[in-house]
């Protein structure tokens, strides 16, 4: 039979992903992923070096497809960066629920450092998106402390992106209700601590995690 060509970046992603559902594994070997599938083995490196490059690819392809939906919507670009990045947040979410099976597998190794490999690419392109949000920070009016402000800005907003895809692969409520709760919850806090105003919704966050933990 002969070999499939002319195959594209997105074929190779939804193989790949049709694969790993179905066996629950990555393929052995890009040779023996090229045999089931078809195709010649250095069409699918014109594209990645390993699996571990298409599931980063993958993962950002969510982000991208968040920012173009965001971007086509009128009402998105009136926002203020506090409900642009709760905008964002329900979005993108939305899209790891619609394929949550495939972002469970990619992500199942949640508590070693094999959970951030996936998500290496996504951490660069969301601290670029973290910066077109403009966030209104203190004005030190010296550009190293302001500098280290907008660092830590960005640190702190990919580490509450992490917490938060945590929180939703462990959540069991209906439609994941939950989670957007504690979306909700996490934004309007850290948008408080930076406009000193903190204690209301520190109180609240601290109430609902207790209670999940309760509960559990």
């Amino acid at each position: 039979m002969a070999k499939k060509k002319n195959l594209k970046e997105n074929d190779f992603i939804d193989m790949y992903v049709e694969y790993v559902l179905e066996h629950n594994e990555n393929p052995d070997s890009v040779y023996s992923f090229a045999e089931e599938n078809n195709f010649k083995e250095e069409d699918f490196f014109k594209y990645f070096s390993n699996f571990e490059a298409i599931e980063q690819s993958i993962l950002e392809s969510f982000f991208e497809q968040t920012i173009s939906l965001l971007e086509n919507s009128d009402d998105y670009l009136t926002y203020d960066s506090r409900n642009k990045l709760l905008s964002f947040y329900f979005t993108f979410f939305e899209l790891l629920s619609a394929n949550r099976s495939y972002v469970t597998y990619a992500l199942k190794n949640k508590v070693s450092l094999k959970f951030l490999k996936p998500l290496k690419e996504l951490k660069n392109i969301f601290a670029n998106y973290i910066d077109t949000l403009e966030i209104e920070t203190i004005d030190f009016k010296q550009k190293h402390l302001e500098d280290i402000q907008m660092k830590s800005l960005k640190e702190g907003a990919w580490i509450q992106l992490i917490v938060t895809i945590k929180f939703w692969l462990d959540d069991t409520s209906s439609e994941f209700e939950k989670t957007d709760i504690f979306i909700e919850k996490c934004i309007n806090t850290s948008f408080d601590l930076i406009s000193v105003q903190p204690i209301k919704s520190i109180i609240d966050l601290g109430k609902f995690l207790y209670k999940e933990k309760m509960m559990k």
